[in-house]
């Protein structure tokens, strides 16, 4: 019984890391454009709720009202002003700029909030669970993490193939060239992909600063839980990545029983298992 609840819990934590992933399969499919930045613009986000709880007084959770449009809007801002202008043949353009705004990212945050960690208080649904029998219990705000994810990823794979604008964003990604000729406009498509992607990054914001503390340092670490879960489940693929969260999730709570010592390490060992034998990944997203 110990070990089917570490293998829930495991299951319950990779919701959250395929929200780490998942505006990074976005950006990439859209765009071909690898985000070194996304792990600081979580932090950014969890900055963000921190403002918006402390001046309105309201439950972090209530914050995502806010805190998603602001963090789409930058997304756009950032998509129209800047990235546009690195994006061709060559994808070392988009890595350094994208570097470049992580350490610009990390060092304004430093400045602003210092190196001190913080975490929000959510309140009673913190510590909530629900017995599920057999003396197994689920937290509540664990729950609330992977089924936020699963609603988020099938959001995604709803507007990709039943929308517009996901139209548009497979339009653009397979040729762009095509695409213009269309009467599309590439530079909007692409601010709002980074838009949807950043909106992404709020809600996976929030949550990280709800469920445990967070300072200005902590984006890599997500950056690389994001990469490993969208590795793992197959480029291009949104289901695929959830599936990626949840081998991470439950190969770090396997670890971590086993030692606690082991908790990171079991997930990078997973990764690089994966990798080895199955570079494309478990469910690559299949072309034609």
């Amino acid at each position: 019984m110990e070990w089917l609840n570490t293998i829930l819990q495991g299951i319950l934590l990779g919701g959250l890391y395929a929200m780490f992933a998942a505006g990074l399969s976005l950006i990439f499919g859209v765009m071909r454009l690898v985000n070194i930045a996304h792990g600081d613009l979580i932090v950014l986000a969890a900055y963000v709720a921190l403002v918006t709880v402390q001046a309105l007084g309201i439950n972090p959770l209530l914050s995502l009202v806010i805190v998603v449009p602001v963090m789409a809007l930058i997304g756009y801002v950032l998509q129209r002003a800047l990235l546009n202008r690195t994006l061709g043949d060559d994808l070392l353009p988009p890595l350094l700029v994208t570097f470049g705004l992580s350490v610009i990212i990390q060092n304004g945050l430093l400045e602003l909030f210092t190196a001190d960690s913080v975490k929000l208080n959510a309140g009673a649904v913190e510590i909530e669970s629900i017995a599920v029998g057999g003396g197994l219990a689920i937290g509540v705000l664990p729950l609330i993490q992977f089924a936020l994810a699963v609603a988020v990823i099938a959001g995604l794979q709803w507007l990709f193939y039943r929308t517009a604008i996901g139209r548009a964003f497979r339009a653009t990604s397979d040729d762009p060239s095509s695409a213009q000729l269309m009467g599309l406009n590439n530079s909007h498509v692409f601010g709002l992909a980074m838009a949807l992607s950043l909106a992404i990054v709020a809600i996976v914001g929030v949550l990280l600063a709800v469920r445990s503390n967070f300072d200005p340092a902590i984006g890599p670490a997500r950056l690389i839980f994001g990469f490993e879960a969208v590795i793992i489940g197959g480029l291009g693929s949104m289901w695929g990545t959830l599936a990626g969260g949840i081998i991470l999730g439950v190969a770090q709570a396997i670890g971590a029983q086993l030692d606690p010592g082991w908790n990171l390490l079991a997930g990078h060992i997973a990764f690089l298992v994966v990798l080895a034998l199955r570079p494309q990944g478990l469910f690559p997203k299949v072309q034609g």
